[in-house]
């Protein structure tokens, strides 16, 4: 009898670990961040002023939002990473780090890239584009205005082609596309959430 209720509270306990495994590692990842209280929200089109710093061309911009810390950014890297070298030459590129955990220097995260990409440790851009998660995507056209912020891929490691929202929103905007359509997985916000990043 000691020994069929042992076995039962091990496996017991094998099963609440794995879950919390799954859960701490998987489940929470794959539900949308939830939409903070005091949230003001940006519209597509929206025309958002960055001032001179961040402007240098007259090109469409892509701001990646990135924290070193969350795992979901973690895993899309490469991906981004992808998107620089191929779109460089017709997108500019920044990417601003949302982390109050941790300082970063800019080299330690263009060498993440592997891209001299500008680097930005500003939460107020976040604000301005209405990103309240880690990792999003925003694409900004020339005029300034908002094309897109949303997900890169309704796969966590970005591995989806029929799911790449980033670069299809990439490709409709140098493409001339005046109104990319998306599913509603392409535009909700997953991952860890903001000011501290987690999820």
């Amino acid at each position: 009898m000691k020994r069929k209720l042992f076995l039962g509270l091990w496996l017991l306990f094998l099963f609440i670990a794995i879950a919390t495994l799954f859960w701490k590692n998987e489940y929470k990842y794959s539900q949308p961040t939830p939409i903070p209280k005091n949230y003001r929200t940006v519209d597509i089109g929206t025309h958002i002023d960055f001032g001179k710093r961040f402007l240098k061309k007259n090109k469409p911009i892509f701001i990646h939002f990135f924290n070193p810390e969350c795992p979901c950014s973690r895993f899309n890297v490469p991906h981004v990473r992808g998107l620089i070298k191929k779109y460089s030459d017709k997108i500019d590129f920044r990417i601003v780090v949302l982390n109050k955990e941790k300082d970063y220097t800019v080299t330690e995260i263009q060498d993440k890239f592997d891209a001299p990409v500008p680097v930005f440790f500003d939460e107020n851009i976040s604000k301005k584009c209405g990103v309240y998660s880690t990792p999003q995507a925003v694409l900004i056209d020339g005029s300034q205005n908002l094309y897109y912020r949303g997900n890169y891929n309704k796969n966590r490691y970005c591995t989806d082609d029929n799911s790449n929202y980033a670069q299809m929103a990439i490709d409709s905007l140098l493409s001339r596309n005046i109104t990319p359509s998306f599913d509603g997985l392409a535009l909700k916000a997953y991952g860890c959430s903001l000011p501290k990043c987690a999820k």
